[in-house]
């Protein structure tokens, strides 16, 4: 996720600093506050109906393939070890993939969507330990498919989803498009989910609530805060999908997935929630945990993951 909206980030978080010289001298420092920080809680792997989860799903917003591998990222993910993982803003021609990646054993079943336009911009990719039945790329639209922005693989019981979702970006020139993909994106998720139910995962470029964000009053009016892409998720929820992180942790505040590399966002913990798991209603019983994996660094976001019985 790029934005405009990094200083007003630490601005709204009185970071800073324009008094005088002499208001200096005058005042006494104010010591700033510790950062609230997030700690992911051991992991849950069984289901309120009391199955033990078989589905192990990983999703990343890596900012840059080739710099997350160099990164480490894949040590990373080969500890975690998910059945499938997915990763958004990889920003790289698929004749450009680093062989780290392309020829890692754990995953033989590897699917690339990248944009026809624009070679180095957004890009998502899923990486699967059992080869899915069947593959498709976009959402059958041109006017969306051609950023190479989802992936569906149809599973025996479910969808899995991967999507990047627009960013309305600095001064929302983009805005007017969001809302267009917001209807258009739900329209193909209603759809998909009329056949089996499907879970979507992703960096959805949105904070649906204040608690989803630091700094809520400074940011109402930049990408990502806006009423119109809150109410594009409030849309997708009324749909039938539920936000499984919110599901299982209603009150959780600091658990943020996006930092700004800017003004240390991330040691001070001054982040977006933007990256989600997103259920089909019928796959809520077998819901065991939705984790927010902050320790683990190599992106401007971090990974999420998703405990399921399927």
């Amino acid at each position: 996720m790029k934005r405009g909206k990094k200083a007003e980030e630490a601005a709204a978080d009185g970071e800073n600093d324009t008094g005088s010289a002499s208001a200096k001298k005058t005042k006494k420092t104010k010591e700033p506050e510790a950062p609230v920080l997030y700690d992911d809680p051991p992991d849950k792997k069984t289901s309120k109906d009391g199955r033990e989860a078989n589905m192990k799903l990983t999703s990343w917003n890596v900012d840059g393939l080739r710099a997350w591998v160099k990164k480490k990222g894949l040590d990373w993910v080969r500890e975690e070890a998910p059945d499938v993982l997915c990763l958004q803003e990889t920003k790289c021609a698929e004749k450009a993939l680093p062989a780290e990646i392309t020829s890692m054993p754990e995953y033989p079943h590897k699917y690339w969507a990248v944009s026809d336009e624009k070679e180095g911009y957004s890009g998502v990719a899923m990486l699967c330990k059992t080869e899915p039945l069947k593959v498709t790329y976009g959402i059958g639209k041109e006017e969306h498919d051609k950023e190479g922005r989802v992936i569906t693989a149809e599973f025996p019981s479910f969808f899995l989803v991967t999507a990047y979702v627009p960013n309305a970006s600095r001064g929302l020139v983009r805005l007017d498009y969001r809302k267009t993909w917001d209807i258009d994106f739900l329209a193909y998720l209603s759809d998909l989910d009329k056949q089996k139910p499907l879970v979507l995962c992703g960096d959805l470029n949105v904070a649906h609530q204040e608690i989803d964000l630091k700094n809520p009053k400074g940011n109402k009016k930049n990408a990502g805060f806006t009423p119109e892409e809150r109410e594009g998720f409030s849309q997708l929820l009324a749909a039938g999908f539920t936000d499984s992180f919110r599901e299982l942790y209603p009150d959780q505040a600091n658990a943020y997935t996006f930092w700004t590399y800017m003004m240390n966002a991330r040691s001070k913990n001054v982040g977006w929630r933007l990256d989600y798991f997103v259920l089909s209603s019928a796959l809520l019983p077998g819901l065991c945990d939705s984790k927010i994996r902050n320790k683990a660094m190599g992106s401007d976001h971090c990974p999420i993951t998703l405990h399921i019985a399927v």
